[in-house]
């Protein structure tokens, strides 16, 4: 068995900390919902400005309130405007399996805006048997990418604002993406 990444939110800064809840990580459902990760879930954490490392669950926030809120023992660990790194994992049965799976990643912008949605990908090629990209999920299909059909279109449509993309091309992008 092979421990590997499932989702993963990149560079997302915490809003707030509660020493006095009872554990867990506060995150929004929006966000986890395009990242793929589930209330309950135990997930890893990582803090990019302190180093320190921890392991809780996740439960879901108010839905586009963007928040990353560590609770309990867990606020003791960061400190608001640290960047963290929140990896879920899963486990599979060998190296074979890698080749199908395509963790989605989320890199955000200060203000936990979503700056990129990218995926990983294991291939075959010439040099090695496993061998490893990243990949624009922008670029691809938007199955492919999204958790679909539960797609937040308000959410899509401000992250590309947030990307400076003009309103005729976000427009187009919903009409091309979203329209059944």
């Amino acid at each position: 068995m092979l421990k590997v990444i499932r989702a993963k939110l990149h560079g997302i800064r915490v809003t707030s900390a509660d020493l006095n809840y009872h554990g867990s990580i506060t995150l929004d459902p929006e966000q986890c919902a395009m990242a793929g990760i589930y209330p309950m879930e135990f997930v890893d954490i990582w803090n990019k400005n302190s180093g320190a490392r921890l392991s809780t669950y996740v439960i879901h926030g108010p839905a586009g309130s963007r928040c990353c809120v560590l609770n309990g023992a867990a606020a003791r660990t960061c400190q608001t405007g640290d960047e963290l790194i929140i990896a879920a994992t899963e486990y599979v049965a060998g190296p074979e399996a890698l080749y199908g799976l395509k963790p989605r990643i989320l890199t955000f912008l200060p203000g936990n805006q979503i700056d990129q949605m990218l995926t990983y990908e294991v291939f075959r090629s010439d040099a090695r048997a496993h061998d490893f990209r990243i990949v624009d999920a922008d670029s691809q299909t938007l199955e492919s990418c999204h958790t679909w059909p539960n797609v937040d279109i308000a959410a899509v449509r401000a992250d590309l604002k947030a990307k400076h993309w003009s309103e005729a091309d976000i427009d187009a992008f919903v009409q091309t993406h979203f329209s059944l």
